[in-house]
């Protein structure tokens, strides 16, 4: 039995019969794309998150650069977001000629420090993407308070937090539209895929048609009213993600009961520094399990460990500003947000995944005690 859980992944989908049943359905009907699916889907998102409206779109990062052209950033506007996310955080205004300000992290939540921001906006800042890392929920009044004080437009990248609260309401309900995706290592997949949440019937008609190359509501295939993107989720994506919404009462509470078995085993292992607890205002939903170690060699040493055993890892997460294109691009250097910095140097993340076993969990905690 030991030999057959030694080798433990990183991550995976959680799939059954009935997300087959809907792809079958999807491929008998002919309709791959633009099919009553794509509906489907989103009636059940909206609902089952407690929101009026949800456009379906062929990523997360699709999803944010809508927000960012219905935001109207123009090239040379400055937007605010965090150094400690994934790409897409930064690249989505970037694609609209955005300039990347970034605003150091809170050690503890690993999410914007509100007052960087505050001290970040310039007469040149036009909008604010606040990211809910690893599902924690950012602090959300505060940062939007200070786009509201300062006429900013607030675009929320939940794409990392399905089913988190804040304040005791779902991320998704609190007004600003938000961002949600749907990658295979997510809460819940649609293969690649993401989906935006609004609560305007006019920013929700048109983002349906700017993922759609442009298309109007009425008119002909070939009349475009507006410029678009070829963004759209596919029936059978879709239909994926049908099944997965129904099945998401069951999925988050094994995530949240993988993630409590982590904190038990790893909870008296010296030189772990486990995810932030929630509290009264912030509930996380469990994409990922990323443990702080003590420094990058201790990181760096348990990585060898790792990859001798068969246990999946990764670096979660670099810090943006010192990814190469951004070194090259604006001249970021180290210094700039020395929080992120320090945390992204040794920050890891552990196998993570819904129906991963108690067994494969302590053989990671294992491994990871050993290299300690």
């Amino acid at each position: 039995m030991k030999q057959e859980t030694r080798g433990v992944p990183l991550s995976g989908p959680y799939l059954g019969e009935r997300e087959e049943e809907l792809v079958l359905e999807v491929m008998r009907s002919g309709q791959l794309s633009l099919g009553p699916m794509i509906d489907r889907f989103e009636e059940a998102f909206a609902e089952h998150l407690g929101v009026p409206y949800a456009a379906a779109v062929s990523s997360g990062t699709a999803g944010l650069h809508l927000l960012c052209v219905s935001a109207g950033v123009e090239p040379g506007d400055e937007v605010i977001t965090s150094p400690y996310s994934f790409a897409a955080s930064a690249n989505c205004f970037i694609y609209e000629g955005g300039v990347p300000v970034f605003a150091d992290i809170d050690a503890r939540t690993l999410n914007m420090d509100p007052d960087a921001v505050r001290a970040a906006v310039t007469p040149r800042t036009k909008a604010i993407v606040a990211v809910d890392i690893y599902g924690y929920p950012c602090e959300l009044d505060e940062l939007r308070a200070i786009a509201d004080e300062h006429g900013l437009a607030f675009i929320q990248d939940s794409c990392e937090a399905l089913g988190a609260l804040y304040k005791g309401a779902p991320l998704g309900t609190h007004g600003p539209s938000s961002v949600f995706a749907f990658y295979p290592n997510k809460q819940m997949t649609t293969g690649e895929g993401g989906i935006v949440t609004t609560h305007s019937e006019d920013e929700w008609r048109r983002l349906r048609s700017l993922r759609n190359q442009g298309r109007g509501d009425s008119g002909g295939w070939l009349e475009h009213v507006r410029l678009g993107y070829n963004y759209r989720l596919s029936d059978v994506g879709a239909a994926i993600g049908l099944g997965q919404v129904e099945k998401l009462d069951e999925i988050l509470p094994r995530r949240a009961r993988v993630a409590q078995v982590y904190n038990e085993l790893l909870r008296d292992v010296e030189g772990v520094q486990l995810p932030a607890a929630d509290d009264a205002d912030h509930v996380r939903s469990w994409f990922v399990y990323v443990v702080a170690l003590r420094d990058n060699a201790t990181r760096e040493r348990v990585i060898s460990t790792f990859e001798r055993e068969g246990i999946g890892f990764n670096r979660y997460l670099p810090s943006i500003h010192l990814q190469p294109y951004m070194r090259e691009r604006y001249g970021f250097r180290e210094g700039l947000c020395p929080v992120s910095e320090d945390l992204s140097s040794r920050t890891l993340a552990l196998p993570f995944f819904t129906a991963i076993e108690r067994d494969q969990q302590e053989r990671v905690v294992e491994v990871l005690a050993g290299a300690l």
